[in-house]
């Protein structure tokens, strides 16, 4: 299929144009969000470094890609549309927690013998459930923010520095609310601190060694949509979900 000619325009514009490939971005980013919760964020991993080990939760291999499937979404299509996918994702966030917490209380039926692994696995940690999905709306959005502000502050040049600069204030806003509220008290201040700095530096590292796969999918994605879209008079409150 022959790509479309790729236009500038003001994201307002285009607010009523429907794109071919929008729903399976969206679909892609709240898949990897809510899987690489449920799989990975349960699980320590290590790995052996010059031989001192590296303790990291398995889910911060997977969940990095959310935050670039959300700097695709704001680049190509605009932040009101990003906006949209951030609270789809945040209301499948909060029902995934809702359904884990109803099957893990469930009475397991005579004879099954799964209820422990499954509680190991399920289980929730109300606390750290809550700290994770206010981290998340809140790092989401102003990574989204920032990347379209970017976006017009560098004229649509250096996507490098969009993706790579939200990410840094992102991750940042994520770290910051979520190991505190998540662990404060339970571990003592200073590991609260280390762990919060070395995950939020994971997670940038991470979008510099994929800033070349993005780049990629937002060339793309531009000339299959056809558009560029500039985020110039939009309106960034985060509680609207019009496009």
């Amino acid at each position: 299929m022959q790509d479309t000619p790729i236009l500038t325009e003001s994201a307002n514009a285009a607010s009523g144009r429907h794109f071919r490939y929008y729903d399976f971005v969206m679909a892609a980013f709240v898949a990897v969000l809510l899987l690489s919760n449920v799989i990975g964020a349960a699980k320590p991993a290590a790995l052996t470094l010059n031989g001192e080990q590296w303790v990291f939760g398995a889910g911060i291999l997977f969940f990095p890609l959310g935050y670039v499937i959300g700097d695709v979404l704001t680049e190509v299509y605009g932040y009101a549309r990003a906006r949209r996918v951030i609270w789809a994702g945040f209301v499948g966030l909060i029902f995934m927690a809702f359904m884990s917490w109803v099957v893990v209380s469930l009475p397991p039926a005579a004879g099954w013998q799964g209820q422990a692994a499954y509680e190991s696995v399920f289980g929730q940690v109300w606390r750290i459930v809550a700290a994770s999905i206010t981290a998340f709306w809140a790092g989401e959005f102003v990574n989204s923010y920032v990347m379209a502000r970017m976006k017009i502050w560098t004229a649509g040049k250096h996507l490098w520095s969009r993706t790579i600069g939200s990410t840094v204030v992102g991750q940042g806003v994520d770290s910051v609310i979520f190991y505190p509220l998540a662990f404060l008290g339970v571990w003592s201040t200073e590991q609260v601190v280390t762990v919060m700095i070395t995950n939020w530096l994971l997670k940038v590292g991470w979008e510099v060694v994929l800033t070349p796969v993005t780049y990629i999918v937002v060339g793309w994605l531009k000339r299959k949509e056809g558009v560029d879209l500039f985020d110039e008079d939009t309106d960034f409150s985060p509680f609207k979900t019009k496009v």
